[in-house]
């Protein structure tokens, strides 16, 4: 399975904006997919995770103003992100897990800037 990671940009504090992940192959069997980032200087972290049957996990950092979704119909799994902060500048970046052990698939990343 392949993903392309899109949506990021350049946003104003408090600004929304809409990433989104399509797979090149099924996700419907993949047991997790993920959004990680990495801000500069720091390891990646997990932002949030959906299983293949919908429920969702969030990073303390960005509950209440982050919302993951995934459509195995469509291969794509979004992350609407509202209310953005400085601290939420990264590279964000889409996974899938296979197994929920952890992700095998990696997109490449997509720059999310915030501006205060």
């Amino acid at each position: 399975v392949q993903l392309q990671a899109s949506g990021g940009g350049l946003v104003q504090a408090g600004g929304s904006l809409r990433l989104s992940c399509a797979a090149s192959g099924s996700i419907s069997s993949l047991a997790d997919m993920a959004w990680y980032r990495q801000a500069p200087g720091k390891q990646r972290e997990l932002v949030a995770s959906v299983t293949r049957g919908g429920i969702t996990h969030y990073a303390s950092s960005v509950k209440g103003r982050f919302t993951i979704s995934r459509d195995n119909a469509k291969n794509t799994v979004w992350l609407q992100m509202n209310s953005l902060k400085g601290d939420d500048r990264a590279v964000y970046y889409c996974a899938g897990d296979q197994a929920g052990d952890g992700p095998d698939y990696w997109g490449k990343g997509t720059l999310v800037t915030v501006s205060s």
